[in-house]
């Protein structure tokens, strides 16, 4: 049995959470390993709606560990309200079956504060397009050495000296932007404020895992938002805060590369993104108007439109090389149902040469021009379908064509919210 890493080989938004859903029910434990609560999942189970944010999307099925890793920016408060919403949908969430890193970093105020206001001040041809919830500016303190973590809770007598470090850098920089300074004791009251309500679920969660590995248990790798909004390999500065390839989930759980067996890339059968940046195959006319209608692409918690394209071959074969990728799972075919053609972005034109990849400059990814193959539409549904035999033969030779163009085999085939309707390829699992 092969532990799995699922990650987004997008800019995220591709269903990661039906699949890692559809996955959890042969896994013993999901764990979240980076990122925060500015990336949701929406699950579908037996017609009920779950909108996630923070916790692993394993939290919902009975029975299975979920783990929040060190790789995570935790905000204490988001996590209560989150707890107590899916309670109140009848789930159960307890210390035992919720686990925190106790080294994970936490979001406080200040980082809301701090994230929104330099959102706002931002010029708009320069807007990042960030979540304004203070995932940024923690993972700035976290890689500043200055950051208060969930461990630090436990010893509040020590508590004093890690906020006088935060402020010593957020005092200066504050003045600096015109902002109110900030109140040591206001700090103080807001962490004690959670710290009996949270505590519980700390745990070493790197041995914890590494103990159910020893013990042969299954270990579903959650990764939120995709790897093209890497800090290192996304399109850079329009980026998350953390890495979000393949590769974080042995830092951000604290488990070694030899335990991760199988890669799962989820890619839409289009493209999409939320916020600013580049978008090669960005569609601003009525047929991205029409497939953002139809696949209903807004953000889980933000609510913002995403933006939609044609299906970019390049970047997914780009992150299917930098995230390791061992098999994609692609969703919404079924957006693509009754058009008369559709088009694949195979390769960049750059400054008039070919080119396979999308460049690392800023400047050179917005003169990037798409190349494109035009692929004939297919008349029947696909929305639905459990099996080959139930889809068109053109929207079979249309997934056959993006193995070949990605150079990654297609694992799984989602054909709509619904966990069921899913065609299965090959079990990650059972690699």
């Amino acid at each position: 049995m092969a532990n799995v890493v699922v990650v987004g080989a997008q800019w995220g938004d591709e269903g990661k959470g039906k699949i890692v859903d559809w996955l959890s029910t042969a896994a013993d434990v999901v764990v979240r390993f980076q990122g925060g609560h500015n990336a949701g999942h929406t699950l579908v189970i037996d017609g009920k709606v779950f909108k996630l944010a923070l916790l692993p999307s394993g939290i919902v099925r009975p029975g299975k560990l979920s783990v929040i890793g060190n790789g995570v920016v935790l905000d204490p408060h988001h996590l209560l309200a989150e707890i107590d919403k899916l309670r109140q949908q009848g789930v159960e969430i307890t210390p035992d079956n919720l686990k925190i890193a106790e080294n994970v970093s936490l979001i406080l105020a200040l980082h809301r504060e701090l994230d929104a206001h330099r959102e706002s001040a931002t010029d708009t041809g320069v807007k990042i397009g960030t979540t304004k919830r203070g995932i940024g500016p923690a993972y700035e303190d976290k890689v500043g050495r200055r950051a208060i973590r969930l461990t630090d809770l436990a010893e509040p007598d020590y508590l004093d000296e890690k906020i006088e470090r935060l402020l010593s850098h957020h005092d200066p920089l504050r003045r600096g932007l015109g902002l109110e300074p900030l109140s040591h004791a206001a700090i103080r009251d807001e962490l004690m404020s959670v710290a009996d309500k949270v505590l519980p679920y700390m745990a070493v969660t790197f041995d914890l895992l590494d103990t159910a590995r020893r013990d042969g248990k299954r270990i579903l790798f959650e990764g939120a938002q995709g790897a093209l909004l890497d800090v290192d390999h996304g399109t850079y500065p329009f980026v998350t805060s953390s890495n979000t390839v393949a590769g974080a989930a042995a830092t951000g759980s604290g488990l070694g590369p030899k335990a991760i067996g199988y890669v799962l890339g989820i890619a839409k059968a289009y493209t999409t993104r939320v916020g600013g940046g580049p978008f090669p195959t960005e569609l601003h006319d009525e047929i991205g108007q029409l497939i953002g209608d139809k696949g209903h692409e807004y953000g889980v918690n933000t609510g913002r439109r995403r933006r939609c394209g044609w299906f970019d071959a390049v970047l997914v074969r780009q992150t299917v090389k930098t995230s390791g990728i061992d098999g994609i799972a692609l969703t919404k075919l079924d957006i693509l149902d009754g058009f008369d053609e559709i088009k694949i972005c195979v390769g960049y034109k750059l400054d008039g040469k070919d080119i396979a990849y999308l460049p690392a400059g800023q400047a050179a990814q917005a003169r990037v021009e798409p190349v494109y193959e035009t692929f004939p539409g297919w008349e029947g549904a696909t929305g639905g379908a459990r099996s080959w035999a139930d889809l068109p033969a053109q929207a079979i030779k249309y997934v056959r064509y993006i193995e070949e163009l990605i150079g990654a085999p297609v694992a799984l085939l989602s054909t709509s919210p619904e966990r069921d309707d899913t065609i299965l390829v090959q079990n990650p699992f059972q690699d």
